[in-house]
Order: structure tokens, then C-alpha cells, then sequence
């Protein structure tokens, strides 16, 4: 493998339904980072049926160029298809770096693509950067520049492993969606938009979809949330919860909750904030209860404005908190509930 040809930081273009995914839209962002730092331009692959015109939408965050491939055999999501499609891509144009969302697709389509192209796959990062590799030079050791390095949490969360392939192109990742920060919308952007289509012909791996049924819940994402109001074990019970509530509702805001919470069965895993759940990044987060291990911190710290409530003075939530109230949570959190209430309403 000659490493010289790959050129390119490349982005998996999610779309469902003919709608861009928002996760594509941050790996574009973070892609111009990437790409400014290696002196090269972002490229999105846009795969489906009927959708060429989502160009400009890419466009208008950052991409430079498209590659659409687009067949009526792509019109739903299928693992054959797919990955047959983003593997010739690759072949064909010969990225550096290829970046796809850590989304139920993603997580699908990312290891075959990676296997069929025989390259390495680090896989749900939370930091991507350019560096050497080893990072700390190393006497006997080759150290390679301009690397791709990929960190992400190992172990159930409980280490963070920085990753990298240095020998094998491309450099694949697959991103957690809220990690990343998607660029301003820059209206009236263009890029360059190239069709290709390797082909298709269905084979025994292509599974045939007979229906379809959307589940609808009444679940907020709270990655879409301003204000988050997010307890721990520190709360006590299930039941306590309920007093969050109230004061997510007094403020316009959601609940969300900690590894251990979901861990004790108390809320669903689609709540939980941190390396192992969502990174969310609201303009107000309460951390209730929690106290603050690094797990936690890494899904929550890029938030406006972080207040934490813990009766522990040495929780390590603190050293990320903006504002701290020392002390019983269940006594502060009524309190505060009710003190907004009448601030809100004198105001009104």
C-alpha cells in the first residue's frame, strides 16, 4: 500500500428518508479542522436514491466536494448495498481519512467497510486530532507525523485510549453524534458535486426489506436540550427523581441522569449522559447528585453553564461547575424549584 496516494479527509453523509443526519453535519465541521491541519479539503459521500439534491446542504457546512452515489438499490438503508457503495468510494478516490457517525448505520456499515478495504476502525471516538504517533517518540521506534489520532473511552469507560494507524489507509473512525461541533450554515455555499456509481447487483447478502414500522415515543432527545436538569445516585431513589422534573419544567428543560442511575434500572440508557451514553452540550446543565467522574464530565463539560448540587465538598463535579451548592439535594433542589417559580412569575 502506498500511503502517498490517499489524499483527503472523506465523510460519510448519513441521510434517512432524504434528510441529512445531524452527526454528518458535526464530522464535516470537525472534518475542516482535520483537513486544515493536513492542507487538504473535506469531501462528503452522500449514498441513497433520488438524493443529489442534499449537495447543498453539505455544501453549506463545510464540505468542498460531493461524491453522490446514487441507485434505486440504496433507496433504504441495507448493509450489502451500502457497503459495497462507500468500500468503492474508497477504492476509487483513495482517501487519508474517512469519518462516519457512531449511529446504529454507522456502527453497521463502518467495520464491513473497513474489513472490505482492509483497514483499521477505531470505533465510538469522543477526539479526533492530528499528531504524531508514537505521540512520545520512542529510541528504535519510527515516529510518523501528520497521524490521525483517535481517543475514545475502553474498558466499560473506565480508561481513555488514544488510537492510531499509522501502516493502513484509511484512518477510519466512527464518531459519537454530539461530540463534534458543526460549523455556522454558510447560505449560498457550493461544492463540487461528482456522481458515482460502482454498480449493483443484487446477490445473496442483500436482505429484502418488506416493511417498515417507525416506533414513536415520547422521549426528548436530550441532546436537542437547552437546559438539562441531570441527577445521580446521589438523589437517593426513583422517586426522587420527580422533584427534577419540577424543576426541569419550571425552567423549560429536560431531565437527564448518569450512568449509575441507568445502571440501578432507575431511567432509560436514552437519558444517560457521559463516554458511555450521550455528549450533550445545553446552554444550562444541573448536575444533581452526581459527582463527577471523569466519565460523566466528558459528556457534559462543553456546556454554557454548568451548576452542580452535591452535600460532597471534594466532588470532583465541582472542578468543572461554574456555580456549586454544598448540601442536601433533596432539600436545595424544592427549594430552588420553588424560589425560580416566584422570580418567574414576579417577572411576568
Amino acid at each position: 500500500m502506498n500511503l502517498e496516494e490517499y489524499k483527503g479527509v472523506f465523510v460519510f453523509a448519513q441521510q434517512v428518508d432524504n434528510e441529512i443526519s445531524g452527526i454528518a453535519l458535526e464530522l464535516i465541521g470537525k472534518g475542516k479542522d482535520l483537513a486544515k491541519d493536513l492542507d487538504t479539503e473535506v469531501t462528503a459521500v452522500l449514498i441513497g436514491s433520488g438524493v443529489k439534491g442534499l449537495a447543498d446542504e453539505l455544501a453549506a457546512y463545510g464540505a468542498d466536494r460531493v461524491i453522490v452515489v446514487d441507485d434505486p438499490e440504496l433507496k433504504d438503508y441495507r448493509t450489502e448495498p451500502y457497503t459495497h457503495a462507500l468500500a468503492s468510494v474508497i477504492n476509487e478516490y483513495k482517501p487519508e481519512i474517512m469519518l462516519i457517525g457512531a449511529t446504529a448505520i454507522g456502527r453497521d456499515l463502518g467495520p464491513r467497510v473497513s474489513a472490505r478495504v482492509a483497514t483499521g476502525l477505531t470505533a465510538d471516538c469522543t477526539q479526533l486530532e492530528i499528531g504524531d504517533f508514537p505521540m512520545v517518540a520512542r529510541e528504535g521506534q519510527e515516529q510518523k507525523h501528520n497521524q490521525l489520532l483517535m481517543t475514545r473511552p475502553a474498558f466499560g469507560g473506565n480508561t481513555i485510549a488514544t488510537i492510531a494507524c499509522p501502516d493502513n489507509r484509511p484512518q477510519m473512525a466512527t464518531v459519537r453524534p454530539g461530540v463534534m461541533k458543526k460549523i455556522a450554515r454558510i447560505d449560498g455555499a457550493k461544492a463540487v458535486v461528482e456522481e458515482y456509481n460502482p454498480g449493483f447487483t443484487p446477490n445473496n447478502k442483500y436482505v429484502e426489506i418488506l416493511d417498515i414500522v417507525k416506533s414513536v415515543t415520547d422521549t426528548v432527545d436530550i441532546m436537542d436540550a437547552k437546559i438539562l436538569v441531570s441527577g445521580g445516585r446521589g438523589m437517593g431513589a426513583p422517586e426522587n427523581f420527580k422533584m427534577l422534573e419540577d424543576l426541569a419544567k419550571v425552567l423549560g428543560g429536560e431531565v437527564s441522569c448518569s450512568r449509575a442511575v441507568v445502571d440501578a434500572g432507575w431511567k432509560p440508557k436514552d437519558l444517560q449522559v457521559g463516554q458511555t451514553g450521550k455528549t450533550v452540550r445545553p446552554q444550562v446543565y444541573f448536575a444533581v447528585g452526581i459527582s463527577g467522574a471523569i466519565q460523566h464530565v466528558a459528556g457534559m463539560e462543553e456546556s454554557d453553564l454548568i451548576v452542580a448540587i452535591n452535600k460532597d465538598e471534594t466532588a470532583p463535579i465541582f472542578d468543572v461547575a461554574d456555580y456549586g451548592i454544598v448540601g442536601d439535594a433533596l432539600k436545595i433542589v424544592p427549594q430552588l424549584t420553588e424560589a425560580l417559580k416566584k422570580a418567574i412569575a414576579e417577572n411576568n
